[in-house]
């Protein structure tokens, strides 16, 4: 694949999810591995001279320090300014979920810092078909199966389109240094164990499998849009809970109702199964009422949503 070929895709990929691409500042995050060196060589090439970028250390391997500082020194010869972010506090509950929040918590407030517009991750079309097959196992729904999204906020993720064998190619042709995170391989970990049964799987189609993934989430955006629709005008307050008076509904819109109402009164709510709310509408529609969480649903010609009274214990 030409260099010029993959920096203009690249750019165009930008250009299509930023309306302000022209003039915007970039950060990257780059973990030092070949996808996110050739993220950040590309996009330094395709917008000169407003291109930073950042390489968080976990802290959790031996080698991780030296990863960062070789990102560091290839910066510096480049002229990009880079900054290596550390966690605050010890690592809590799941690692590999308490690494993801720290690393977006530390990204977003660096790229604040620097007034950049942006922040550019280097998720493929490889880590999109792996995202999408993994929620596919595990049941989920329109909004699980959008995958990984090209814009969340400020974050960008412009190589969507891309393949792992590209950005490999590149790096090497570029002669980028880069390292291969040992966990990438690491059987114990969900995707690595997919990553290699999919190693020799040559049916599926990652450009294709992406195509749907974006398709879900423009679905998933216009779901969005007709319940915030549907809640201004049928959820109203209801002493200290919430009325829902229209419930004539497909149940997917109901879902989403009920969860916005949830979200609404228990802002610390966990986030609700799909089975778990499926029992909770089917009870709502027989006219009974159950719990989730600390709150009520009772069913009848309204829904009323309401926080469930505490126990008096004799």
């Amino acid at each position: 694949m030409a260099e010029g070929d993959l920096e203009a895709r690249l750019r165009q990929a930008v250009e299509a999810l930023a309306e302000n691409a022209a003039s915007a500042r970039f950060g990257v995050a780059v973990s030092g591995g070949p996808d996110s060196m050739a993220l950040l060589d590309l996009a330094a090439r395709a917008f000169s001279g407003r291109v930073e970028a950042a390489t968080v250390d976990h802290g959790l391997r031996e080698a991780s320090a030296d990863e960062a500082a070789m990102v560091a020194d290839w910066c510096g010869n480049a002229g990009i300014a880079h900054a290596t972010l550390h966690p605050k506090g010890a690592v809590r509950g799941n690692v590999q979920s308490w690494a993801r929040s720290q690393r977006y918590a530390l990204l977003e407030e660096w790229r604040t810092a620097q007034g950049l517009d942006w922040l550019l991750t280097a998720h493929h079309a490889d880590d999109q078909l792996e995202t999408l097959l993994m929620r596919l196992n595990r049941g989920a729904g329109v909004g699980g199966l959008a995958g990984v999204r090209a814009r969340q906020g400020v974050v960008l993720r412009p190589l969507l389109g891309m393949r792992k064998a590209e950005l490999l190619a590149y790096a090497l042709e570029q002669d980028l240094p880069y390292i291969d995170d040992p966990s990438n391989s690491d059987p114990r970990f969900d995707r690595a164990a997919l990553r290699s049964a999919l190693a020799g799987v040559d049916w599926i189609d990652a450009a294709a499998a992406g195509r749907s993934a974006a398709a879900l989430a423009e679905a998933e955006e216009a779901l969005d849009w007709m319940v915030a629709g549907i809640e201004a005008d049928h959820v109203r307050p209801d002493g200290d809970g919430l009325a829902l008076d229209r419930t004539d509904l497909p149940r997917e819109l109901l879902r989403r109702l009920v969860l916005r109402m949830i979200g609404r009164l228990q802002p610390d709510a966990p986030p609700q199964r799909g089975e778990a709310l499926d029992r909770l509408i089917a009870a709502a529609r027989k006219g009974e009422k159950m719990s989730i969480g600390r709150l009520v649903l009772k069913g009848g010609a309204h829904w009323t949503l309401k926080i469930a009274p505490q126990r008096r214990w004799q």
